[in-house]
């Protein structure tokens, strides 16, 4: 899974003013973190329509985009985003548009509250969460998309509480997944302090998993500069299904919006697999 996108007209001439591989690495993060406070502003106008949780009025379906032509739903079964540390559902705006765009139209957004300081707690709200909406859809499984915290809160439900149940496949966002010793100033914060390498809630979910059903599939980028290490984003457990896809180019805040990431998210859902546990680390998205 490759994006590749045309160089500007700029870098031929910063490659011969700097070493090939410096001036790659700065025009990339230059850009990601232009991309990064784009996205930020622009979330930061939205977000007050995502503090309300959503309503669920039966199993409508998302009407598509801008009238755009929609694809046959089949048997997909429902999808779950859930957004990650002091968010909410507004995150995922586009990613929303872009999955009913392409047949995925029963897809809801699950609002935790930003006073949360038990992953364990949000864990089994999710899991709440997804009965009800098995219950009235029908269906018996669902597909989960979190980011960052998201994905993590997720993951404890699957592996901790019974949830390879209910998730067919769990793709998580830059999710610290091994722990992340990003900005220690907040380990104020429980949930924070949740999200450390070494902390219960890591070890727990390093702990044995076997007959695990739940497909994983991880996205982690090189320029997340919320994940120390970078890597940490990545799942490495000897008894899940798990694919580790590596984004290059973008950052924290762009991994549920960029529309790259999207086709990939998409790419995921629609080819759940149960093959070998401990899949190998394959796959990359190139998108700067």
């Amino acid at each position: 899974m490759k994006v590749t996108s045309v160089a500007e007209p700029i870098l031929p001439l910063c490659q011969r003013l700097l070493p090939v591989r410096l001036a790659g690495l700065s025009l990339a993060l230059l850009k990601a973190t232009a991309l990064e406070l784009a996205i930020l502003a622009g979330h930061l106008l939205l977000y007050p329509s995502g503090i309300v949780q959503e309503r669920r009025a039966g199993t409508c379906p998302l009407p598509a985009p801008d009238g755009a032509a929609q694809l046959p739903t089949g048997a997909k079964p429902p999808v779950v985003l859930l957004h990650g540390f002091i968010d909410n559902r507004s995150v995922f705006v586009l990613l929303r548009r872009n999955l009913a765009q392409h047949g995925r139209q029963r897809v809801e957004s699950l609002n935790y509250s930003p006073l949360t300081c038990d992953i364990r707690t949000a864990a089994e709200l999710l899991g709440r969460h997804i009965e009800e909406i098995c219950e009235r859809t029908g269906s018996s499984q669902v597909d989960v998309v979190g980011h960052s915290l998201g994905g993590l809160i997720a993951r404890y439900y699957v592996q901790r509480l019974g949830g390879d149940l209910r998730v067919r496949t769990l793709v998580t966002l830059g999710t610290p997944h091994s722990g992340t010793r990003v900005a220690p100033l907040a380990n104020a914060h429980p949930i924070v302090r949740q999200m450390r390498p070494g902390s219960e809630v890591i070890e727990e979910l390093a702990r044995p998993a076997p007959g695990c059903r739940t497909h994983f599939v991880s996205f982690w980028s090189d320029l997340d500069h919320l994940m120390d290490p970078l890597e940490s984003a990545c799942i490495d457990h000897p008894d899940l299904m798990v694919q580790n896809v590596q984004v290059s180019g973008i950052g924290h805040l762009a991994l549920p919006v960029h529309p790259a990431v999207a086709t990939g998210i998409r790419q995921a859902l629609d080819t759940a697999r149960t093959g070998d546990k401990g899949a190998a680390q394959t796959g990359g998205l190139t998108v700067a």
